[in-house]
């Protein structure tokens, strides 16, 4: 059954086979990783994959949107691209969520191939919210998004920011089960001396731990 979802290519080669095949329609694909790992780059990659075919990209960024690192990974089809990007960028917690309501009606009115959210955490942690409220509203924030996916047959890619895991030694996701349970696919994102690492976390079909390198380039990425 698998085999005849239809995946929408990232733009790198490396990832879609580590994903099997691709970001899938429907439901919600994580990246997770400390800063500078290379999260912000593989969804512009994978945005930039997708306007390059005529389709739209709704792409929601807490952080700030680099019109510059777009250009670099776009190259010549810049302006051809540009003219289907709807770019988002909240300045709260509370915004983000009204900027995700709002999303639909762009996606209802055109021919929308993906929505990206980058970070889905950032606001959340910066503004220092009561735990379970800031879970509450993200769990709401994921459901809507989720909805959408769902509804317009269209695949939603999120990024995380992590912490320390003081009891399992490791980097772990922000979000809790929040962010964990509603994305069908997690891949965590290492950031090593000269390279990085996707590594496949959680997934319906390819088994965790499962791994690819890769290097940032100015353009994108490219195999180790």
């Amino acid at each position: 059954m698998e085999d005849a979802v239809k995946k929408i290519s990232t733009g790198a080669s490396g990832l879609d086979t580590l994903l099997g095949g691709g970001i899938e329609p429907r439901m919600i694909t994580q990246f997770f990783g400390e800063a500078g790992s290379g999260k912000s780059t593989l969804c512009m990659t994978a945005a930039v994959s997708v306007l390059r075919k005529g389709l739209g990209v709704v792409y929601i960024d807490s952080e700030g949107f680099s019109i510059e690192r777009f250009s670099q990974i776009a190259g010549a089809s810049t302006e051809e691209c540009a003219k289907h990007l709807y770019v988002f960028e909240p300045a709260t917690f509370a915004e983000q969520g009204l900027m995700i309501s709002e999303s639909e009606q762009l996606i209802k009115s055109g021919t929308a191939g993906l929505i990206v959210l980058d970070s889905a955490t950032a606001l959340y942690r910066v503004e220092q919210m009561d735990t379970k409220d800031a879970l509450s509203m993200l769990s709401r924030q994921m459901m809507v998004l989720l909805g959408i996916a769902k509804r317009y047959d269209i695949p939603v890619l999120i990024t995380n920011q992590v912490f320390m895991d003081i009891d399992h030694h490791r980097l772990s996701g922000l979000g809790g089960t929040a962010l964990s349970h509603i994305s069908k696919a997690i891949i965590r994102v290492e950031k090593h001396e000269g390279f990085r690492r996707a590594v496949v976390s959680k997934h319906r079909s390819r088994p965790e731990g499962m791994s690819w390198e890769f290097v940032l380039t100015g353009t994108g990425v490219r195999d180790r």
